[in-house]
């Protein structure tokens, strides 16, 4: 078959598997998701010694460490892979619930219910984890899941897929319900982004290049997790404490992901002391500072930002500082550098903190906490899809609620429309 009906296949074996998904009750979609939970575990040498080959080809390739670590699976992260699925299972199934009812005053009573999307094609990069993790969010929510990872991670992603997919198949479900496709061709993307008939969703995860191919190139609909250039702004009300560790948190702790911190703000008002303090503690963690100049004349060893690394999303060891005058530049920087991804502010005056929450509207907005909470499983929607920076329909992390649309659903007793 060429590569056309190859897709075209797994679309329409998917579409009908979707169909069956969407009445599974709630006990065999939890007894699924933990049954895949386990078996990733007890396979976990087997994933293990897949993604080494993924590894080795990392390695060959010169990627930069921060993608190194975003591509690598051990022991560790097989276990959170598997804890996410169970968690998943153990949330509300949103499937089949009524968000709402009201009554005509021709007796009519009116609601909506919650019902899958259907089909939703994943097309992600680099990092293996989300070949569980969204499968295991699409079965819960009653839809049927088509995978495309990148060709880093080949290995991992089939590995993964074939170990999930034999549990679809030892409890008699459709196997075409999880599909990972093992083509790294970019020609399958754009045969599978032409399929509006039998795809109801596209979710692009990874790289701006990717986000932009798969928006451009699409017929369907498109949810875009688009690039983390995440801010944080440091308020002349800050506790410098707290502040230093925020940040380093925010920049260190994992600096290949999308809720990093990108971008650091200081009022300055506290420029002279704080940007010292900040730039040697980040120096000590192997950070590179690139700063305007004020931040370089409390901290010598950065060097001058551009017009670009205010636009940057690094995702490596590297931060963009600027000293800005007030709330307003503040606010006024992230709504023209932003992604609408995550943005925190560091601050002790309640006024201060009231305003930023009003008025910047990226997806995330926090108060006195680390960027790197920006995350589903943190939030308590157990393991994420993405994070959203479309606003329709979704707007941040997607759990599974955002998986599923609303259909009207009306009650009668033989009312008629004259």
């Amino acid at each position: 078959m060429s590569v056309a009906e190859q897709m075209l296949k797994i679309a329409q074996d998917a579409k009908a598997a979707s169909q069956s998904l969407a009445s599974l009750s709630s006990a065999v979609k939890n007894e699924l998701l933990h049954r895949m939970a386990q078996s990733l575990l007890d396979h976990t040498e087997e994933l293990i010694e897949s993604n080494e080959k993924d590894l080795a080809a990392a390695r060959k390739a010169d990627l930069a460490p921060a993608m190194v670590d975003r591509l690598t699976l051990d022991a560790q992260r097989i276990r959170s892979m598997a804890d996410g699925l169970r968690e998943v299972a153990e949330l509300p199934d949103p499937v089949g619930e009524i968000t709402g009812m009201w009554r005509r005053p021709n007796d009519l009573q009116i609601g909506r219910m919650r019902i899958p999307l259907g089909v939703i094609g994943i097309v992600y990069e680099s990092r293996p984890n989300v070949t569980a993790d969204a499968a295991g969010l699409c079965l819960k929510s009653g839809n049927a899941v088509i995978l495309r990872g990148g060709k880093e991670a080949i290995h991992s992603n089939l590995a993964i897929g074939r170990i999930l997919k034999s549990e679809l198949e030892r409890m008699r479900l459709p196997a075409a319900a999880l599909q990972v496709i093992e083509m790294t061709d970019r020609a399958a993307i754009l045969e599978l982004l032409k399929l509006e008939e039998e795809i109801d969703l596209i979710i692009p995860r990874g790289g701006e290049g990717l986000i932009r191919f798969v928006s451009e190139n699409s017929r369907i609909p498109v949810i875009k997790h688009y690039k983390g250039v995440c801010h944080t702004f440091v308020d002349a009300s800050a506790d410098y404490d707290q502040a230093e560790k925020i940040c380093i948190n925010a920049k260190v702790q994992r600096p290949g992901v999308c809720n990093a911190m990108e971008t650091l703000l200081i009022h300055q008002g506290i420029a002279e002391t704080f940007v010292p303090r900040i730039a040697a503690a980040m120096r000590a963690q192997g950070v590179e500072l690139r700063g305007c100049e004020t931040t370089r004349e409390f901290a010598a060893e950065a060097l001058p930002a551009t017009e670009d690394d205010w636009h940057a999303e690094y995702l490596d060891l590297t931060l963009a500082v600027k000293v800005v005058e007030s709330l307003d530049e503040a606010i006024g920087h992230i709504r023209r550098y932003g992604s609408l991804h995550t943005e925190v502010i560091v601050t002790r005056d309640y006024v201060n903190s009231q305003r930023f929450l009003r008025e910047i509207n990226s997806s995330v907005v926090m108060v006195n906490a680390s960027s790197r909470f920006s995350d589903g499983n943190q939030f308590g929607l157990g393991a994420e899809i993405g994070i959203s920076t479309t606003k329709l329909h979704a707007f941040g992390p997607m759990g599974l609620e955002d998986l599923t649309t609303r259909k009207f659903i009306v009650l009668g007793n033989g009312q008629i429309r004259t």
